[in-house]
């Protein structure tokens, strides 16, 4: 399966909302790294992921959601993640991000 990403900015401008539809593994996470990137550099702004059209995370993508909550860190911006499907919640849930991420 492959990754699309919708990218909505919220009507208050606080945040801007990433919809990642499909899969992220091994084969879409630079590509999923490269837009975060992209927007945190470009706009300085906090960021919501909604999950709700998420069918697949690997380890490569949580290392990637790692490496953003980081960058996010430095920059002293939020990173929130909404709509997660019980399976995806689960993984976070063994690893322990649910305790890092603000998970909704």
């Amino acid at each position: 399966m492959s990754l699309n990403i919708e990218i909505i900015k919220t009507p208050d401008n606080d945040y801007i909302e990433i919809k990642p539809m499909g899969e992220v593994d091994i084969f879409t996470s630079p590509e999923f790294k490269n837009k975060l990137i992209d927007l945190i550099d470009n706009n300085n702004v906090n960021i919501i992921i909604d999950g709700e059209g998420l069918e697949y995370i690997d380890s490569t993508g949580l290392g990637v959601l790692m490496g953003i909550y980081k960058k996010m860190q430095e920059n002293k911006l939020k990173i929130k993640i909404k709509n997660l499907k019980p399976n995806i919640y689960k993984l976070f849930d063994i690893t322990g991000l649910n305790k890092i991420f603000d998970i909704q």
